[in-house]
Parts: structure tokens; sequence; C-alpha cells
């Protein structure tokens, strides 16, 4: 298994061939999930670009990770967005990858913004798969808070000999039950997921001053930058992944920037992956058509027929 050391973390990555003059895609997983759940999209993908999966800073392989204070300088680890977005920088520069783009599910959406935010030169393009917000509700925030945080507490290993509890897994967050083999993945890697980090990431990203700041980032951002959300997602509903988006140039370009996939929950990598990677592929295929250079922006209205045409598989 390939590892890189990232601060003072081995992260594991996944890193297809090259395809020359193919683009790169980054794929950056959710809360308590892992590198795994984007194989069905990058077995698609794989032939058309680049692709790099890993696991964040203390979920999935990449959960070995030191004592929460370092006994010489007494840092406490930070697990902010931000904190997450420098990771994926140093992972992108010691594999020389860049400019790529970013493709995020759900925490990982809002990892990516802060990325190309913050290394515009190294992010070519972002796709937020199941992420929005921008708004704070204080009462629905603080019980989101308080749940995360039991489970995060009272995880044990016995939970995974419990009988059929990988079939609630299955249908934790979606519109249709997936197979039992992801109800199993979903209860390993959230046993698995450092509670340090699970808790830490949690907490970071639900502040007030959090939330409130990711429409400033969005807003700031010239690359390309698109939403796709569950028609039906419990977690992450359509009307918050469009508040998020429309603080985007793009949102009000004819052909706008967020596209449904309907009668999908929260995990759209699993539930529809072949209407994600097709609509994956068009985004980066339609700005692959622009003189993003020149015009990274403006040259979108070129590609709006491109973008409203109908999906027919990938």
């Amino acid at each position: 298994m390939p590892y890189l050391q990232i601060q003072t973390t081995p992260h594991f990555y996944d890193l297809t061939p090259a395809i020359p003059g193919a683009a790169t895609l980054v794929f950056i997983h959710g809360w308590v999930l892992s590198h795994r759940y984007w194989t069905p999209i990058t077995n698609t993908l794989a032939s058309h670009y680049r692709c790099l999966t890993y696991d964040l800073r203390g979920f999935g392989a990449s959960n070995h990770i030191p004592p929460s204070v370092d006994s010489g300088n007494g840092v406490t680890p930070d697990y902010g967005l931000s904190a997450y977005a420098r990771d994926l920088e140093t992972l992108l520069q010691k594999l020389n990858l860049g400019p790529v783009w970013l493709v995020g599910h759900s925490l990982g959406g809002s990892i990516a913004l802060w990325a190309a935010h913050l290394w515009p030169d190294r992010v070519q393009g972002v796709i937020c798969v199941n992420a929005g917000g921008g708004i704070y509700l204080p009462e629905e925030f603080q019980r989101f808070r308080r749940a995360g945080t039991q489970i995060v507490r009272w995880r044990s290993s016995w939970l995974s000999r419990i009988p059929l509890l990988d079939l609630g897994f299955a249908r934790m967050m979606v519109a249709q039950p997936l197979s039992r083999q992801w109800g199993r993945q979903r209860l390993l890697d959230l046993l698995a997921a450092h509670p340090e980090a699970a808790l830490g990431a949690l907490l970071a990203s639900t502040t007030e001053a959090e939330v409130h700041r990711l429409p400033q980032v969005v807003a700031s951002l010239r690359q390309p930058t698109y939403f796709v959300a569950g028609g039906a997602d419990p977690v992450m509903e359509e009307r918050y992944v469009r508040h998020l988006a429309s603080f985007h140039t793009l949102f009000h370009q004819e052909a706008g920037n967020v596209s449904v996939l309907p009668h999908c929950g929260h995990m759209a990598m699993l539930e529809q992956p072949s209407a994600l990677a097709q609509q994956i592929r068009q985004y980066v295929e339609a700005v692959a058509r622009m003189d993003t250079a020149a015009k990274p922006i403006d040259s979108h209205r070129a590609t709006t027929a491109i973008l409203q045409k109908p999906m027919n598989g990938v």
C-alpha cells in the first residue's frame, strides 16, 4: 500500500497511470468515510483521466496519527477545513501533480473549496458532490454536533459483530438501500476513524464562524466550480447546495453550476455512480474546450449548449 508522510501522519493514496493530454482528478471523501467509496467512479473514469484517491488524516488507512499533543512543542493538531486543505496541497506537491480537478464529497467538498481558494495555481476546477451549506441554523447544528459526538465516543469494535447492523448502515442517508457490502464498509470505516480526528473534524467544520466563512471562500474562486446535489439527500438538501453555489460567478450564467441527480440521497458515488461519473466528465470536458488561461469564467458561456445536453452514458 503506497503512503506519503504529511506532517506526522502517513497518508494512504492510490494514483492511476498518467494519460497524455488528460486532466488529473483528485477525489476527497467525506466524514468517517474513506477513499474506497470513489471506486465505482474511478473504475469508470480512469480510462479517461488520471485519478488520485487518498484517505484524509485520521480516516481510512490514514488513521495512524500521533497523540494530540506533541511533547516537543506542545502543538495540538488542527482538524479544520483549511488544515486538511494544506494536507492536500502537500500531497499534490510530493506527487508533483497540478493543476488538478478536485472532486469532494460532503466534508470533502468543503476541503476542496478551501484548497482551490488557498492554491489557485494548483487547482484547475472544483466539483462538489452532496456538499453545500453556508447557512448556520443554531439548533440544528447543535443537535448534529451532539449526535456526531455521541457516535464517535460510543463506538466499539464489538459493533462489527452485531448481526444485520450492516443492513442498517446500507440504508443510512440514502434514497435506496445500498448493497450489504457497502453497509459493511461504512460500519468498518466509522469504527476505524481515529477518535480525535473524527471529533475534531466534526466540531471544527460546523462552528458558526466556519459555516459563514464558506460562502466567502466560494465567492473568491476564479476557477470553474460546480455542485452536484442529490434530489432526495436528507443530509445536504438541494436548497442548501444551491445556496452555497450561488456565491460563485457561474451560478448566474445561463448554464449555471448546479446539477441534480433525481432520487439520489447523500451517497451519490454509490447510489448513482454512472450518472455522477458522466456529470463529472461533462463538466471537465466542457471546461477543456475553453481558453481557461485567458477567460476561465466568461468563456463558460460558450459551453452552455454542451452542459445542457442530456447525459447518454460515459
